[in-house]
């Protein structure tokens, strides 16, 4: 059981669950006890101990298909968590239709379709917490990071719009914006050896600050964050966005 936190008999989906954060977030929810779903496009060699589905989010047809089949089995649901997302490089002017479209739709597309399912059961159980991870590029620019930027500042923006419909039903929605975490998608980043001292460090070129805790994150301390958001203890906290960030972007 992880400390603080009893999820038993809570049923729990989680996008983005076959790698890094979204695998950590499934994995501390599945030790405190509760039954997990996990959603991505491809899971990998582990030996998952949560249900898995195969699915690509940004495709509303399979999202159609996968939720009415889960919820006609079990129409109990009490977290979502939005884990799942992509990174596109490139300036502005350099970034592609595909790359640009890519990112909208699986970083808010992808909750979106997802909410479109989710949200009647929530607000006919009056209860639930929704729980999507952002990034801290939602709340400061990044040079050669348009896309991303722009997607997750959009999956900023949608689930405040959820939390504030949802709030009259009982039901919470918050966002944790990580900064450079250790995980597959970051390490992408890195040409060599050298790559997590200079994210640390900074990049001056870029106005980009380094990280005040002279560190990155480990997934484990984003899902610690997300199990609080989720959990009886965060009851009366909605519509707030956590910047898990080593101070980064200095509170902004």
């Amino acid at each position: 059981m992880t400390p603080g936190h009893d999820f038993s008999g809570k049923r729990v989906w989680v996008t983005g669950a076959g790698a890094g954060i979204g695998y950590q977030t499934a994995l501390a929810f599945v030790h405190s006890g509760a039954e997990v779903v996990g959603f991505d496009l491809r899971f990998g060699e582990l030996d998952y101990p949560f249900h898995t589905e195969v699915l690509d989010i940004a495709d509303s047809t399979q999202v159609d298909n996968v939720c009415q089949r889960l919820l006609a089995e079990q129409q109990q649901l009490d977290v979502l968590v939005n884990g799942a997302g992509i990174l596109r490089m490139g300036l502005t002017d350099e970034t592609s239709s595909a790359d640009w479209l890519a990112c909208m739709a699986v970083n808010a597309g992808g909750a979106f379709n997802l909410f479109r399912h989710t949200l009647p059961i929530f607000r006919s159980q009056r209860r639930g917490a929704i729980v999507s991870v952002a990034s801290n590029a939602a709340h400061v620019p990044r040079v050669g990071m348009a896309a991303y930027c722009a997607s997750k500042a959009a999956l900023r923006s949608l689930c405040q719009t959820v939390g504030l419909e949802m709030a009259p039903f009982g039901v919470r929605c918050n966002l944790v914006s990580p900064g450079s975490t250790n995980t597959p998608m970051q390490r992408g980043m890195w040409r060599d050896e050298s790559g997590e001292r200079n994210t640390i460090n900074g990049f001056p070129e870029q106005f980009k600050l380094g990280i005040p805790l002279g560190k990155i994150a480990q997934p484990q301390e984003i899902a610690d964050a997300i199990l609080f958001l989720a959990s009886d203890r965060a009851s009366h906290i909605t519509m707030q966005d956590i910047v898990i960030d080593g101070g980064a972007t200095l509170g902004a």
